[in-house]
């Protein structure tokens, strides 16, 4: 006992000159409206700031440990804006138990953001349209899609907006929340081949074979047709002054399809020609009859 007693003593005034040091500051006021910046309540705040930076990297690690550089990096710029968020929420916990009356503060706030999100609403709209881009994949760099009648192919995936260049080489600067709120066309979300089709008719009495053959062959002839899966011909109908044929084949690139089709179609006009096959004009009957 008479060895504890002097060593009890001193942790005594050990953790005494402790809380001295943390009450160490600033003290305006007296009971419940005085103001009290101490050496501890800085600290507590050091110490916030470290660990909610150091949780919130944590979290974005997790969450883009499997994207790629370009990916990865906009989701810096979406936990940097969170920080300073949880930075102010910090900042004002610490203000209010230092004993600063923060109502009007909060209030004057919550108007304020309250205007912003009204004003910013489609903006939030485009970041989180962003985010769920990138993270499901359901569009990527690369892909062709079709939006408002206007097909494009993805060159730049953004927070805010998605660019596509479009096939006479003009920039489409799309807003993300159209990829959750449109229906839009993605021509290579499952693969990058798609099938292409060209209608084509002719005259009643042709050789119907003949025409099949020379479809198919064009489309086999074509360096950038797909031999496999085949090029295939239908005989779609008995058109009112035409048979009508639609000849199927599969592309790599669908943003190229225009000059593969025009290219095919020049091919069979020479080939109908060629072999006497007509493509008729539309025809109509017109009876005329007159009264005696």
């Amino acid at each position: 006992m008479f060895f504890g007693k002097p060593l009890l003593l001193n942790r005594s005034e050990f953790m005494e000159s402790i809380k001295e040091f943390l009450n160490w500051g600033i003290h305006i006021g007296e009971g419940e409206n005085s103001i009290n910046i101490t050496i501890g309540l800085l600290l507590v705040l050091t110490l916030a700031f470290f660990l909610s930076s150091f949780i919130l990297k944590s979290i974005r690690n997790f969450i883009t440990r499997k994207m790629d550089g370009d990916d990865r990096m906009k989701f810096v710029s979406i936990f940097k804006f969170i920080k300073y968020v949880v930075y102010i929420a910090v900042i004002l916990i610490t203000m209010s138990a230092a004993g600063i009356n923060i109502t009007v503060l909060i209030t004057a706030s919550a108007v304020l953001f309250v205007g912003l999100g009204l004003a910013l609403q489609e903006l939030f709209q485009d970041i989180i349209g962003g985010i769920f881009i990138i993270l499901d994949k359901s569009l990527q760099v690369g892909d062709i899609v079709e939006v408002e009648g206007k097909i494009g192919k993805v060159v730049e995936i953004k927070l805010r907006t998605t660019l596509a260049v479009t096939r006479d080489d003009k920039v489409i600067i799309m807003p993300n929340h159209k990829f959750m709120s449109d229906v839009i066309y993605n021509y290579t979300q499952n693969h990058k081949t798609t099938r292409e089709e060209i209608k084509v008719g002719v005259a009643y009495g042709s050789d119907v074979d003949k025409v099949m053959e020379i479809l198919d062959k064009c489309a086999q002839e074509e360096k950038e047709v797909l031999k496999n899966p085949a090029p295939f011909v239908l005989f779609d109908d008995f058109g009112d002054s035409a048979l009508l044929f639609s000849l199927h084949f599969y592309v790599k690139d669908s943003f190229k399809s225009l000059r593969i089709k025009s290219r095919i179609r020049y091919a069979i006009d020479k080939n109908f020609r060629d072999t006497a096959i007509i493509i008729p004009f539309p025809q109509r009957d017109v009876h005329l009859f007159s009264k005696k």
